[in-house]
Formats: structure tokens, C-alpha cells, sequence
């Protein structure tokens, strides 16, 4: 039982080492996580949040959902401090939890990053064929934006599946590349996001913020909406609209300064979408009613609703850009991810080759790549979306659980950021990431169940003999 809680140990020097090149400033992780984050959510989930649970009070669940995720963005930052690695929350999983519990994180964050890239490639095609047909008057035939298994006729989503095979090569080619790439693409949404709220502002009537939380009614279905539990619920939906910035944390070994680079780079990416969230969703509250937003782009509805066509288009450009900084900023993550599991051993060494040429994980930026365009070119997928949040809750659990850990067991280890308020924080973050959890759906669970079950498999079939750590402690090493 003791090998399956071993914890690997951390020194001051481990943040520093690594085998990754160190290029990346604190602006750039900055850019990072601002790339993650924004998405689909705000193009997407403010809209639908509004329309149906929270009403003109969609800004107070971006502010309920923002102290919720500040909660777990803080544990990062004092981890992503402290222990480093390019694991994530693996890596910090394995430093404070033991072997066992870092390998089902990780194996967790896997399922979630696989899951969310290729779920945002199919969401990428449709945007980009709406695209097509605005600017050249037709897109793409049927056929080539539905996989087999997806729609009758279907044989691949061609979009979905170039997007990925193209940011694959795009990461291969090395982090700072891929951080320059990222950057203009974060400048076109930031740019289109403020583009809205410069040609919207001078459309807003009062009268739709009232009454600002909307009286509660409850469906057909027995189901409650608006009211104070509207806000609540329109919260836990928005709340995946921040998913992202713990991809900021895989970049620890390509950080210039790491102890003090990537604190900035979680919080400080946080905190700016949390101010543009909260700035879009006022403005789009106050143009047209909250009832109207319920489509599958309000942002550019809205702007139709007010006779500002062109500047919907340019908006529509903005989403494009949104979702592709989304894919590239998770498939960083999840190479990454994958290469610090194989570097401990609980995966095959393949995973953690490093290229000479880029010192990038290039083998395994190949590999996933591969499945991921199989996944979001042929399969159906919104049935497996909600999985993405199971993991990065889980994730989110256990960093928190590894600050309160960290700080018994190694109280002296220099630490670049320190969450405040003693326990509080991650205390908070447990509880609001474990009342998230429970909110899922059965169907998600059990599918998590046939997950967790294969990992399982591997781990006792191969990785609990492979490990490095157990391999130094059966030596007498460190």
C-alpha cells in the first residue's frame, strides 16, 4: 500500500530543471491562459446562461463563478511555485498526494484535454464553414462536416480535422513559435471582444437590466430558473468558460522564471477574462432582452438585432480565432502532460522523447495529434463534452489538496507565491470543485467509470512497474 502513496521529493532546485528549452516570459504564459479561456464561452455560454437561468444577473454568476475558479488559480500559482514540472496537476499531485492519486489525475487530464481539443475542432468547423458561406456565398457540402457516425451521408469533418493536424505541426515546430501564433490570435478575439462592447455601448437600454435578477418560475420538467438559484445555476454553466488556465501550468519547464513568471501568468490571465466576461455580458444584457439570447452565437445576434451586420462578421472572425487558441493552448497542455507521466515512468519512454532540433516532445505531439484528428473527424462528440469537466474539476481538487499537503509536510520550502488566508483558499476551492462534480450528470459519471477503469489497468499492468521512483527507492536513491 505504502508504493501506491510514495510522494516524489521536491527541493528548492527541482522548479529550475528540466529538459524543455526556457523561452517563455511572463507575458507569454499571460497570453497563454487568456488563449485557453476565452472560447466558446463567451461567444457561446454567456448568451445561453442568460436566456435561460441568471437573466440581466449573468454578471453577478461570472463574479461567483470567477471566486470559485480564483480559489483553485491561487493553490496553482503556489504549487506551480513551488514544485514546477510540465505535468500540471500531476506533477503537484505527485509531489503531495502520493504515486496513486497523481497517476489518476493524471490520467484524468488526459481524458479532458483529448476530449475538449477535439470537441472545440468540431465547434472550430462550424464557425468556419458559417465563414465560407458569409464571405464566398457557400461553404463546404454535408458530407465533408459530419463524420460516418455522426449524420447520415457523413464522411469526415474536413475542418475539424485539418485544424488539428495543423496546430500539430505548429507545436512541433517548438514552444516559442507556438506562443508567437498564440498571441496574434489572442490580439484578433481581445480585439473583436472589444470591437463589441465599443460598437454595442451606444445601444444600451436600461429597461432590459430590469428587474436585474428576474423572478423564479419553474418549467413543465419541475425545474427552477432565475431567481438567486438562477444566479447560482448560471454560475456552475459559465463556470467552464474559465476552464483553461491551468494549462498555464504545464508550461513550467519552458518558463524563463518560473517562481515568479507563472503566479503572474494564472492570475493574471484569470483576472482579465473575468473583467471581459463581466463587460460582455453587461453589454449584451443591455442591448436586447436576456430572452433573445439564447442562440448559438448571441454576441453576433445581437449586433444583427441593432443593425451593426458588419461588425457581427468581424465578430464571427474573433470566435474563429477564440476556439483556435483554445486547441492550441490544450494541445500544449496535454503534450506536455503526457511527456512528465512518461519521464516518471508511468508510461512508455516513447512519450517523453524530447527532439534535438525544437527540444520539443515531438513524438508525442505526433501521436496525439493523430487521435485527436481521428476523434474529431469522424466521431460524434457533444455526448462526451460534460467529461472535460469532470477532469478538470477533479484536477482542480487536487491541487488544492496538494497545497494544504505541501504546506505540512515540506512548511520550509521556499515558495516564489503563496495562496493568503492560511488553509481558506484551498479549502474553498475543494468545496466549490466537489459541489460542481456532483452537479454532473449520471451518463458522465459512468462514462468516467469506463475511463478510470482502463487507467487502472494500466497502471497496475505497467506503470507501478516501471516507475522511476520506485526503481530509486528499491536502489536507496532519492
Amino acid at each position: 500500500m505504502n508504493q501506491l502513496f510514495r510522494t516524489k521529493n521536491v527541493t528548492a532546485e527541482d522548479i529550475n530543471k528540466g529538459d524543455l528549452k526556457r523561452c517563455l516570459s511572463a507575458f507569454d504564459l499571460t497570453l497563454l491562459g487568456v488563449g485557453a479561456i476565452i472560447g466558446a464561452g463567451i461567444f457561446v455560454l454567456t448568451g445561453r446562461a442568460a436566456a435561460t437561468e441568471a437573466g440581466p444577473a449573468i454578471t453577478l454568476s461570472f463574479v461567483i463563478a470567477g471566486i470559485a475558479c480564483a480559489c483553485a488559480a491561487l493553490a496553482y500559482a503556489e504549487l506551480a511555485s513551488t514544485v514546477g514540472g510540465a505535468g500540471s496537476a500531476y506533477a503537484y499531485g505527485y509531489a503531495g498526494l502520493g504515486e496513486f492519486p497523481a497517476w489518476v489525475i493524471g490520467w484524468m487530464l488526459i481524458l479532458e484535454y483529448t476530449v475538449a481539443i477535439s470537441t472545440v475542432a468540431v465547434g472550430w468547423s462550424g464557425y468556419f464553414n458559417n465563414g465560407l458561406q458569409a464571405l464566398f456565398g457557400a461553404g463546404l457540402p454535408e458530407y465533408l462536416l459530419h463524420g460516418p457516425w455522426e449524420a447520415a451521408g457523413g464522411i469526415v469533418n474536413l475542418p475539424a480535422f485539418v485544424i488539428v493536424a495543423a496546430l500539430g505541426l505548429l507545436l512541433a515546430r517548438g514552444a516559442k513559435v507556438s506562443a508567437r501564433f498564440n498571441a496574434v490570435m489572442v490580439l484578433v478575439k481581445v480585439s473583436a471582444i472589444l470591437l463589441f462592447l465599443a460598437v454595442a455601448i451606444g445601444h444600451l437600454d436600461p429597461s432590459n437590466w430590469s428587474p436585474y435578477i428576474p423572478p423564479e418560475v419553474t418549467d413543465a420538467d419541475g425545474r427552477t430558473h432565475f431567481g438567486f438559484q438562477g444566479v447560482l445555476t448560471g454560475a456552475a454553466t459559465i463556470f467552464f468558460a474559465y476552464i483553461g488556465f491551468d494549462a498555464v501550468s504545464t508550461a513550467a519547464e519552458e518558463c524563463e522564471n518560473p517562481g515568479r513568471d507563472l503566479p503572474i501568468g494564472i492570475i493574471g490571465s484569470l483576472a482579465i477574462c473575468t473583467l471581459l466576461y463581466m463587460a460582455v455580458s453587461g453589454v449584451l444584457t443591455g442591448i436586447v432582452p436576456y430572452s433573445e439570447l439564447n442562440t448559438p452565437s448571441p454576441v453576433a445576434s445581437a449586433l444583427l438585432k441593432i443593425g451593426q451586420g458588419w461588425a457581427a462578421g468581424l465578430i464571427s472572425i474573433g470566435a474563429v480565432a477564440g476556439l483556435t487558441t483554445v486547441m492550441l493552448v490544450l494541445y500544449f497542455g496535454i503534450t506536455r502532460i503526457l511527456f512528465a507521466i512518461s519521464r516518471d515512468g508511468l508510461l512508455p519512454p516513447f512519450f517523453s522523447h524530447v527532439s534535438e532540433a525544437t527540444k520539443s516532445p515531438v513524438r508525442v505531439i505526433v501521436l496525439i495529434g493523430v487521435v485527436m484528428c481521428g476523434l474529431a473527424g469522424f466521431l460524434p462528440l457533444h455526448r462526451l463534452a460534460e467529461l472535460t469537466n469532470i477532469g478538470t474539476l477533479g484536477a482542480f481538487v487536487v491541487v488544492c489538496a496538494g497545497v494544504i499537503t505541501l504546506r505540512r509536510t515540506h512548511p520550509h520550502l521556499p515558495r516564489g507565491f503563496r495562496a493568503p488566508f492560511g488553509p481558506v483558499i484551498p479549502v474553498l476551492g475543494i468545496g466549490f470543485c466537489l459541489w460542481l462534480m456532483v452537479s454532473l450528470r449520471h451518463e458522465t459519471w459512468q462514462a468516467f467509470g469506463v475511463w478510470l477503469i482502463a487507467g487502472l489497468c494500466i497502471y497496475f499492468g505497467y506503470s507501478m512497474r516501471h516507475s522511476r521512483l520506485a526503481e530509486q527507492s528499491a536502489t536507496g536513491g532519492a
